[in-house]
């Protein structure tokens, strides 16, 4: 059995890991498959919208180095190379889809497992859900995109405690921090997960591509080069089919077909 399944349906391209018996712990293959699927989705104009979920108890309870390449004697450099080129990778692949991303935490997302969750732009979580800023347990600095992602998402203090203590965090919680959009029965998850992408699949995709860049690029950005990027955005984004679908429907009164395109 592969250890990331893969289907797309109804324009939406499932990616699931499927490593039940180890939490799903990432490893450097998945982690490449993954990235590569993400990549084929921004290109694919059939895949309208992503889902990431997992099989078993565990959505990722963090990245298994065991299947890694070899790196011999280490030299100063190796490190900082090997997290570029690995979890830096893995999380900047979900950001920078151009498809909304969805993540359906279906049980623990610990680590890099975390991250990748809160790197998607939508996330739902089961109510057995769990998220785990481990690496202070380790002694070790957060990776993959955590000192990034989590203050931009609930502010440094709230950050700080999760990254200081390494205490696991219940779905409720998540949600009430502004982690998690929707909690659901353990039984709900994929039934709410595939009317949310199947929705997003419906939309104008271009548009949904843009204003994914737009805010997570304002967190970054003065007023005025927020601004300039949002002007440009639309400019480009009235070229599109969608966009000129979307006009045509408001005038005339009817529900809007969109075609990703």
């Amino acid at each position: 059995m592969a250890d990331v399944l893969h289907t797309v349906e109804n324009g939406v391209s499932w990616i699931t890991l499927n490593r039940p018996e180890a939490m799903n712990a990432v490893t450097w293959d998945q982690r490449e498959r993954i990235i590569a699927l993400l990549d084929e989705a921004s290109a694919d104009p059939d895949v309208r919208a992503v889902v990431v979920t997992a099989t078993g108890r565990g959505f990722c309870a963090g990245a298994d180095l065991r299947g890694a390449p070899s790196l011999g004697d280490q030299v100063p450099g190796d490190v900082a190379r090997t997290i570029r080129r690995g979890a830096q990778r893995f999380v900047g692949a979900v950001l920078d889809c151009e498809k909304p991303v969805i993540a359906a935490v279906n049980g623990t997302a610990a680590g890099i497992g975390a991250h990748l969750a809160f790197a998607c732009d939508l996330v739902l979580a089961s109510e057995s859900a769990r998220f785990i800023e481990v690496f202070v347990r380790r002694g070790l600095v957060p990776d993959g995109g955590g000192a990034y992602l989590l203050p931009r998402l609930i502010g440094p203090q709230r950050a700080k405690e999760l990254m200081f203590f390494g205490d696991a965090m219940r779905a409720a919680e998540a949600r009430e921090l502004g982690l998690v959009n929707r909690v659901v029965p353990p039984e709900e998850l994929e039934k709410t997960a595939r009317e949310w992408a199947e929705r997003l699949a419906q939309g104008p995709t271009r548009a949904l591509a843009l204003t994914k860049q737009l805010v997570n690029a304002s967190l970054d950005a003065d007023r005025a080069t927020a601004f300039a990027a949002e002007a440009a955005a639309q400019e480009i984004n009235m070229t599109t089919r969608d966009a000129r679908e979307g006009v045509a429907s408001f005038v005339e009164r009817r529900e809007a077909r969109y075609e990703g395109r």
